[in-house]
């Protein structure tokens, strides 16, 4: 018999949010254990001490960045070639400048010395990029979605929770369009539905719902 792979995910959590996106893309089974960031279970820790996620636990093997989460995932099963649509660079770009102004831009008060309208223009520059990049296609890599939508969409979509009316308001319509479409796509909502915390039920959720039997 198959050994149970497990994921560690927190449901708002951008990093485990495109992990899951690509596990359910690629119709992979996993047993979702949804936890709390302030509340980690030692199971968790002991995979996986940096305790972030998510965290893939496959057998001995543990898989505990969300980037190399959606390679394991699309190495199984990539239906909508995804991995053809990939820039490292931007993406790279995405989890370190952006996501580092991103933080400072939304949660301002937990960092010393943070003026969130320097850090909101500074990552609108990068925003300003995803315009220009997507100015003659629907998506990133042109009119189907892939790896570097799916890596970078949910740090955007957290970009424009921090003020929706200013974002909403910007002179980039492409991207509002393109963060609007991802947003409301069947395979976004169904990765965030709401779980139980597994360490308060030890209930496991079967992963993707249509692998669920």
């Amino acid at each position: 018999m198959a050994e149970t792979t497990i994921l560690y995910s927190f449901r708002r959590c951008p990093f485990a949010m495109r992990a899951r996106m690509a596990i359910a893309v690629s119709e992979t089974p996993v047993r979702l254990r949804e936890i709390l960031l302030k509340d980690k279970p030692d199971e968790m820790l002991a995979a996986s001490p940096k305790g972030t996620v998510p965290v893939l636990v496959d057998g001995k093997a543990v898989v505990d960045e969300s980037i190399d989460v959606m390679n394991w995932a699309l190495a199984k099963n990539d239906p909508e070639d995804w991995l053809s649509r990939k820039d490292d660079a931007l993406i790279a770009e995405n989890d370190g400048s952006f996501k580092h102004h991103l933080d400072r831009y939304k949660y301002s008060t937990r960092y010393e010395d943070a003026d969130a309208e320097t850090h909101r223009a500074a990552g609108f520059e990068f925003l300003q990029k995803l315009e220009a990049r997507s100015a003659d296609s629907a998506y990133l890599h042109g009119e189907k979605r892939g790896f570097s939508d799916i890596a970078i969409f949910p740090f955007v979509r957290q970009f424009r929770i921090a003020d929706k009316d200013w974002f909403d308001a910007a002179p980039i319509p492409k991207v509002q369009r393109w963060l609007k479409t991802l947003m409301e796509s069947p395979l976004f909502k169904s990765v965030m539905e709401k779980h139980p915390l597994w360490k308060e039920t030890g209930e496991e959720i079967g992963f993707p719902a249509q692998s669920c039997q």
